[in-house]
């Protein structure tokens, strides 16, 4: 969650839904929060502090959802869903019984962000190619987003292709130069956090996903060679 305060920045404030124990090379264990503490620490957050845009991430069961979709109902401000429902390498981080639940989200959703993967999966389209994302967003829009951004560097054709489809405007295709990099880990997340923060700062949804995207362009440049797997990108040289 982020808010633009009187210096014209941006100040987070978060909320801790699951605890992994992962690193370079994978993700070995998932521990999720009670829901109940989920929406204690979601009240906490706007009883004191002005809100205003926010970004779901990894909602791991049926509870969590359920929770979060009654805690954003009554917001009106910018929110974007992050279906964070398999990771671009196709690990599943969502339980199975719990997809049918996660259609609780999209309609709260000013943008819905799925990977190439997750589009599959909620829209039902097999996608291998450029023509099958806009078809996937076509159906996406369906679930009741006002608009969609599919990520499209799950397909090696589409790195550094993202497709933005709003409810009240034609698609369109957004690109940056691809990084020659395999350390792209937390990519796709990032350019969420990137989104939202541009949004809290009042910037409309296509300068704000346009900046988001020369954001983590600059943090694949500077992309870190750490450990024994696929490192992060960096978010403080740009």
């Amino acid at each position: 969650m982020g808010r633009g305060d009187r210096c014209n920045q941006v100040c987070r404030r978060s909320v801790v839904i699951c605890v992994t124990a992962q690193n370079t090379t994978g993700v070995t264990r998932v521990d999720a929060l009670p829901a109940a503490g989920l929406s204690a620490q979601i009240e906490a957050v706007l009883s004191d502090l002005p809100v205003a845009a926010l970004k779901t991430g990894m909602l791991l069961n049926a509870e969590l959802i359920e929770a979060t979709a009654a805690a954003l109902t009554p917001l009106a401000i910018p929110r974007l869903i992050d279906p964070v429902m398999v990771s671009r390498a196709g690990a599943v981080l969502l339980e199975p019984e719990a997809i049918d639940a996660y259609l609780l989200l999209p309609p709260l959703a000013d943008l819905l962000t799925p990977n190439i993967h997750e589009a599959r999966l909620l829209s039902g389209i097999a996608i291998a190619a450029a023509a099958d994302v806009e078809r996937a967003a076509e159906r996406l829009l369906d679930l009741g987003p006002a608009a969609v951004l599919i990520k499209g560097a799950g397909l090696p054709e589409l790195r550094g292709r993202d497709y933005l489809l709003p409810r009240d405007a034609p698609g369109q295709w957004l690109q940056h130069a691809p990084i020659d990099t395999p350390h792209t880990h937390g990519s796709g997340c990032t350019l969420g956090a990137a989104i939202t923060a541009q949004r809290a700062r009042g910037l409309a949804l296509h300068e704000a996903v346009t900046a988001a995207k020369r954001y983590v362009e600059g943090g694949l440049r500077g992309s870190l060679a750490i450990g024994r797997g696929q490192g992060p990108l960096c978010h403080w040289q740009l």
